[in-house]
This record gives structure tokens, C-alpha cells and sequence, in this order.
């Protein structure tokens, strides 16, 4: 993603209440999860299995092109035009993560057009289904809610993997590419705008937002989970085999 670094400043120790509400209460317990999951411990110490992070890149690729309409969408119901402007050009800016994951992909030998038409896992449809449903048919407020944990759980990982690192020169790719400046000032810019909105929030809404922040973060460590198991889709009895 492209780097916009806007924020404002009006009531700021107010605003700073509802980001910090939301890590503690909804988001928190699902990253300490991600960070003892053994896909992240994996890509540290370099024993991921290639197959469950070739599963992971092909899966991303299917879901952030759903991301990229998702964030397209709240650019389209943003209440004035800074807002609109940044998530437009984050739903611009998932090229540029699309464009590391080609290169990961002719690495680990895959065709990157094979992957864009690869059938999304149970997880990433479920994950996706709900984000392009929380963006169309909740309120701005709510969309954003659910979509920072993505934002904020990936820079949180992978500020946390720099320091580490890892032997496996694919896999330290992709550390370097969520811990950059430019990322973190996305972040940033996010977090200002879900603080924004916070400060006068009706209560139903509220709490609307703040479950559907619960939800994805839960999501993003079931999205890590789905992969390092490889997960497919089960077939009933009788089902014949896909192709």
C-alpha cells in the first residue's frame, strides 16, 4: 500500500480512547495468537513447511483482491474527500502487495495467473464474504472497524519479525515488506480516522463497530491457522472428486 500519512488533531485525547479500547478488548488476545502460531514462529526460525506458505501466498493473493474492492467500497461512502482519497489510494496500493506476491509466487514455481484463479479456501471466502458484506450494508464507521485489523495486525507482525528475521530468504521478504515506513504510515492514517469516528459514535453503532473488529481479528488468525494446516474444503459423502 501507498503511504498517506493524514491524521487530525481536534480532541485528540479523546480520539485516542477508541483504537486504544479496541486493541485492548477485541484485537489483543487474537494477535498474542498469531504470534505463538507456528507459521509465524516458522517463518522466523525457517522451519515453515515451502507448501503451507505456498497455500498462504496463493490464498493472500485471492484475498486481497477482494481487500482491494473492500476498501474501494468505504472510499465510496467515505463521509468527506480526505477520506475518500485514502482509501482510494489504499485500494490502489494493493498492487503493490499483489506485485510481491507475483515474485514469491515464480520463486515457490507457481503460475501467478493460476493462482488469481485458484478457488478460495473456506476461510478466505468466509473472511472476504464478511468484510464485502460489513462494507456494502453496515455503516462507514462499521466498514472501517472491519477492515483495520488487517491494517493493523499484519504491521504489528511485522514490526515484531524484523528484529528476528529469518534464514529463508522468502520468508524475510515478506517480513520486510509489512515492517517498511510507507506501511506504517497506512496504519497510521487508519488508526486516526477509526479515533475520528469514535468520538461520538452512537452506542448501538459502537458496539456494532467493535464486534466487527473482534470478528476479523479472529479471522486473521484463522487465516494463518487455514494455511499452516493447508485446509481445503471438506466433500460430503457422494461428492464427486473436483475437475
Amino acid at each position: 500500500m501507498t503511504g498517506c500519512g493524514r491524521g487530525r488533531q481536534e480532541g485528540s485525547d479523546v480520539m485516542a480512547r477508541f483504537t486504544a479500547e479496541l486493541w485492548d478488548d477485541e484485537i489483543s488476545g487474537s494477535y498474542r495468537a498469531v504470534l505463538a502460531h507456528p507459521f509465524i514462529t516458522g517463518l522466523t526460525d525457517g522451519s515453515l513447511p515451502e507448501p503451507a506458505f505456498s497455500y498462504y501466498v496463493v490464498q493472500d493473493v485471492l484475498f486481497l483482491h477482494r481487500y482491494a474492492q473492500a476498501l474501494a467500497i468505504l472510499a465510496g461512502r467515505a463521509p468527506d474527500p480526505a477520506s475518500a482519497a485514502m482509501f482510494t489510494r489504499h485500494a490502489a496500493g494493493v498492487a503493490e502487495e499483489l506485485e510481491l506476491h507475483d515474485g514469491l509466487l515464480r520463486d515457490l514455481g507457481i503460475d501467478p495467473a493460476a493462482a488469481t484463479a485458484a478457488e478460495p479456501a473456506p476461510v478466505t471466502l468466509a473472511y472476504t464474504s464478511y468484510l464485502l458484506a460489513i462494507v456494502h450494508g453496515g455503516s462507514y464507521a462499521e466498514g472501517v472497524g472491519a477492515v483495520l485489523p488487517c491494517y493493523w495486525i499484519y504491521q504489528k507482525v511485522g514490526t515484531h519479525l524484523t528484529g528476528r528475521g529469518s534464514p529463508n530468504p522468502r520468508y524475510q521478504r515478506w517480513i520486510e515488506a509489512y515492517a517498511g515506513d510507507d506501511y506504517g504510515a497506512d496504519v497510521q492514517a487508519v488508526l486516526a480516522e477509526a479515533d475520528r469516528l469514535g468520538t461520538d459514535l452512537p452506542a448501538a453503532e459502537r458496539a456494532l463497530t467493535r464486534r466487527h473488529v473482534r470478528v476479523t481479528s479472529r479471522y486473521e488468525w484463522m487465516f494463518w491457522d487455514a494455511a499452516y494446516q493447508q485446509q481445503g474444503w471438506p466433500r460430503p459423502e457422494g461428492e464427486p472428486p473436483a475437475g
